[in-house]
């Protein structure tokens, strides 16, 4: 079972749909994270959680 770390991020009412997009897009293409959840708030605002993947190195034996 894939192990994953999580980051939650808030998006205020003023910014604009491109906008957001383009913040999630930096977060995808540098960070290597993905979209796990989104929720639009009644007032405007947007919850977005994003995961990616952990990997561990394992050690070796010798």
């Amino acid at each position: 079972m894939p192990e994953y770390e999580f980051i939650d991020v808030y998006v205020p009412r003023g910014v604009s749909r491109k906008e957001a997009a383009r913040l999630l897009t930096d977060h995808a293409e540098y960070g290597h994270w993905e979209l796990d959840r989104l929720a639009l708030r009644h007032d405007g605002s947007r919850r977005v959680r994003l995961r990616r993947r952990i990997i561990r190195q394992l050690r070796p034996t010798w």
